[in-house]
């Protein structure tokens, strides 16, 4: 029986390879359904103070669909693969770095909504993921403090197993209250693939964006139509 990170991994080959039918010309249906985690809370005591956090209901009505976001197949994320655990990277220091291939973060989110896209028209086989996370306002802003100090700093690890390499600091867009973009290369049974973050904070919600090339080559980039529509819907939902 597999591990939880094992179906993650299953479930993101599945997703490579509905890009790679994209990519060759394929159509299909936007899934606009409002499937989404719900993983439990931890309180800290700057959580007393700020914006409170976005509640499951609200995030699901700010993810983008496919009329916010044209051209792109929008679907939603299974739950088992943004699950309710964190496993340990190697070396610790990089661990909120780790934690966001799962969505996860120190401390837990509220809530959580996950939409994957696929472009119909472009060829890159870039795969697109959107996770919104809803944090008390200090929470979310030490989220994104971590990115960016383990983006700088932490240049590979280990997780679930598999190799993560070349991690640097990318330019982040400026939008929200504040961003952060950074690169990597993911090695899963020796398949190379870029990747690239950027997370953005509005007030007390997070907007993750993942893309990564199944096709290999440089680091791809997340598109910025996509972001400013995202972004754009958090802060109308705030």
């Amino acid at each position: 029986m597999k591990s939880v990170p094992g179906r993650v991994l299953v479930g993101i080959g599945a997703t490579m390879a509905l890009a790679m039918t994209a990519a060759c010309g394929g159509q299909g249906t936007d899934g606009g359904g409002s499937d989404s985690k719900k993983p439990s809370a931890k309180t800290t005591p700057a959580a007393q103070e700020g914006l409170k956090p976005l509640t499951e209901a609200q995030l699901t009505k700010a993810a983008v669909t496919k009329a916010d976001v044209k051209g792109y197949r929008v679907g939603n994320t299974p739950d088992d693969e943004i699950p309710e655990v964190s496993v340990p990277a190697k070396p610790a220091s990089c661990q909120a770095l780790a934690d966001m291939f799962l969505l996860g973060t120190e401390p837990d989110a509220k809530a959580r909504v996950s939409r994957s896209l696929t472009s119909l028209k472009a060829t890159d086989g870039t795969v697109l993921r959107i996770g919104l996370l809803a944090h008390e306002e200090p929470d979310a802003k030490k989220v994104v403090a971590d990115l960016r100090a383990q983006s700088g700093t932490c240049d590979s690890y280990e997780h679930t197993d598999y190799q993560y390499t070349g991690v640097k600091p990318a330019k982040a867009p400026a939008l929200g209250d504040e961003a952060v973009s950074y690169t990597m290369t993911s090695d899963i049974e020796g398949t190379k693939i870029p990747v690239t973050y950027t997370v953005v904070r509005s007030g007390s919600t997070l907007a993750v964006f993942f893309a990564m090339s199944v096709l290999g080559g440089k680091a791809p980039e997340v598109p910025a139509g996509v972001v400013e529509a995202q972004v754009a819907k958090i802060e109308k939902a705030v």
